[in-house]
């Protein structure tokens, strides 16, 4: 009997023990997967940390960001829906330019929104002969979903998109998948699949490589964690039990390495939330037709604030060379 019992005490240390383990990331989990909702505001958490004080838009440049919402937001734009691959009601902006050229869908970054992410561009878009489709990712704006995948699922989305508007692209005009942060490495995944032959190039504003790697980033740069590969496997099981998805879903190697679209890079040299070497790792592993443009001095979602003009000027010389 006494062998017994030891038996099952052992059994159940082992079996607390590692149930401390796994809980041990269930935080983390949360506050980077997890929408928001009224018991646990994950965007006000995440919104209070100094690194996404520092790399917002607002920092220096609060006036041009928020007369750019302002624009977006009263420029008259139609409500389209979509039902994603996995049964979800997606929401976009359409605003039609008046002598189209061609056709952009926006894709805005983690926890973003397309007309704050898009704020100081939208505007010179439109009123450049381009017609904008700007999309609220999955979990959020007016889209539904729980979890936020970085790419691994939005994926999928933005090839919903860009199929959407094939159909209504009556005029056959040319189409860019232009994406910041989070929205540009949706993009850059999204190439890996069947587009439309009309997508003629993509655009990547300070996306990030894969979602381990930002992830390990911040695990390491912003928490000081400890043993960040251990805490990510974690994760990783609750991302596969919880949001049906892997992290190595939301990897853009694969995806780089099939695209033959030309890509536009652009990253600041001064982001502390995605860091440059993401695009580095992008630009090298591509295999398509590409150009890298990086900004001194430009934090995260800021360079096309820091170089206006040279920024602009780099967009429309791409789309008229793949036009």
């Amino acid at each position: 009997m006494k062998a017994r019992n030891t038996k099952f005490f052992g059994i159940g240390t082992i079996m607390m023990i590692g149930a401390a383990y796994m809980a041990a990331a269930w935080p983390f989990f949360r506050l980077m997967v997890c929408k928001s909702n009224k018991k646990e505001n994950n965007k006000k958490i995440w919104d209070s940390f100094k690194h996404k004080k520092i790399n917002h838009p607002r920092n220096g440049y609060e006036k041009e960001y928020e007369t750019g919402k302002a624009w977006c937001r009263d420029a008259g734009s139609a409500d389209w829906w979509m039902e994603s691959h996995d049964g979800l009601m997606l929401h976009g902006y359409y605003l039609e330019a008046e002598n189209p050229e061609r056709i952009v869908l926006l894709c805005h970054g983690y926890r973003g929104s397309g007309f704050g992410d898009f704020a100081n561009i939208a505007r010179f878009l439109h009123e450049h002969g381009c017609t904008l489709l700007i999309i609220d990712e999955r979990s959020h704006g007016q889209s539904e979903g729980k979890y936020i995948t970085y790419g691994a699922l939005e994926q999928y989305d933005v090839r919903g998109w860009a199929e959407k508007l094939e159909k209504s692209n009556t005029a056959n005009l040319p189409m860019y998948l232009y994406g910041m942060s989070m929205g540009a490495a949706s993009v850059l995944l999204a190439s890996g699949h069947r587009l439309p032959e009309e997508v003629k190039g993509l655009i990547s504003d300070c996306g990030f490589h894969s979602m381990k790697m930002e992830l390990k980033d911040i695990a390491s740069n912003w928490f000081h964690i400890d043993y960040v590969d251990l805490l990510l496997k974690r994760v990783d099981f609750y991302c596969r039990l919880c949001a049906g998805f892997k992290m190595d879903d939301a990897d853009t190697t694969r995806a780089l390495r099939r695209n033959e679209r030309p890509v536009l890079f652009f990253h600041g040299e001064n982001d502390t939330f995605v860091e440059k070497k993401h695009t580095d790792i992008n630009y090298d592993i591509c295999n398509a037709k590409k150009e890298k443009f990086t900004v001194p001095g430009a934090r995260h979602l800021c360079s096309s604030y820091v170089a206006e003009d040279e920024y602009r000027e780099k967009l429309m010389e791409f789309f008229k060379e793949n036009d």
